[in-house]
């Protein structure tokens, strides 16, 4: 399809979708774009807890490829959801994740897919293909993350030297915390409290951090946390603060240093070199570790990326399309 550089690929509904029965009682949304008969790719949204919108639609021709999303599990159109008090967590892990997206890869008939996600959804992308090689068949990541806990150290101590105001404000939210160590923790233990006005509390303060540390980098429209619905904000702080209150279930540093598993799947590492949320050295030592990927740090970006990222990912797209 024709289009230019600086442009995205006119938006696009899917063709087909349905809910997926992964078990413990849990449903996950899919849909399919595209080009039945195109290269498959699949989308992994961030967050955890995010859900998949439909901007990520345009960034592949639509002519060429056949592009899957998903809801992952307790969020977006996924039930049970995780704003319900009542919804089970303890069925939510990395390696949940990890195999409904087998199960939907069988259920739509796929042998492999190329994989596109930032953020939290590199961290499942990369614990997918090192799981899976063989059904992969390239990667692009804007934004990387592996969720080591020293990344997550990072996101919700270290990097509040630069905003101190707004950190104090986010510990102040946990008193109860036992040291900034357990402020995650603590967060996730009030986002399963029986009273809803601590889970209210909870979710603000904590979206209110997350945007104070995206402040910095231009976007447009609602802050990208606590502008989104208020069940989605509920579902994201108690999907986040519970996954990364165990490390999401990965042995620190395990992504980086098994990813010689990665060895013959191209990959495009896209990375903001202003990222204050993710800092661009994990996606410089993934870079070093993975013998196919090659990494395009963007100046003028942050974690939200802007133009240039969206022409990075644009080109790669194209590029494995062909």
């Amino acid at each position: 399809m024709d289009r230019e550089p600086d442009e995205k690929y006119p938006p696009i509904e899917p063709y087909d979708q349905g809910m997926l029965d992964v078990g413990d009682g849990n449903l996950v949304h899919w849909e399919v774009c595209g080009n039945p008969a195109g290269k498959p790719a699949l989308v992994v949204h961030g967050g955890p807890g995010s859900g998949c919108s439909p901007r990520p639609r345009q960034y592949f021709d639509p002519e060429r490829y056949r592009v899957v999303l998903f809801d992952q599990r307790n969020c977006g159109r996924s039930t049970p959801h995780a704003s319900d008090p009542a919804a089970d967590m303890s069925f939510n892990t990395t390696g949940h994740l990890i195999d409904d997206m087998e199960r939907l890869r069988i259920h739509l008939g796929i042998d492999a897919w190329l994989l596109y996600g930032g953020s939290w959804g590199s961290t499942l992308i990369l614990a997918y293909a090192e799981q899976h090689p063989e059904r992969v068949s390239e990667i692009v990541i804007p934004a990387v993350t592996t969720t080591r806990r020293s990344e997550i150290d990072w996101l919700y101590r270290g990097v509040g030297a630069l905003f101190p105001e707004a950190w104090d404000l986010f510990r102040a939210g946990v008193p109860e915390a036992a040291g900034p160590g357990d402020l995650v923790a603590a967060y996730a233990r009030r986002m399963e409290s029986p009273d809803p006005d601590v889970r209210a509390r909870a979710t603000a303060d904590w979206c209110a951090w997350e945007d104070a540390v995206l402040s910095q980098e231009t976007y447009t429209g609602p802050p990208p946390y606590s502008g989104r619905p208020g069940h989605a904000q509920t579902a994201l702080v108690r999907i986040c603060s519970h996954y990364f209150s165990h490390g999401a279930w990965l042995e620190e540093g395990r992504l980086i240093r098994e990813a010689g598993r990665l060895a013959g799947i191209p990959g495009v590492l896209i990375h903001g070199r202003f990222d204050l949320g993710s800092p661009l050295i994990t996606a410089w030592e993934l870079a070093r570790a993975w013998p196919d990927a090659e990494l395009t740090v963007i100046d003028d970006a942050g974690h939200l990326g802007g133009a240039a990222t969206s022409r990075a990912v644009l080109s790669a797209l194209d590029r494995f399309a062909r």
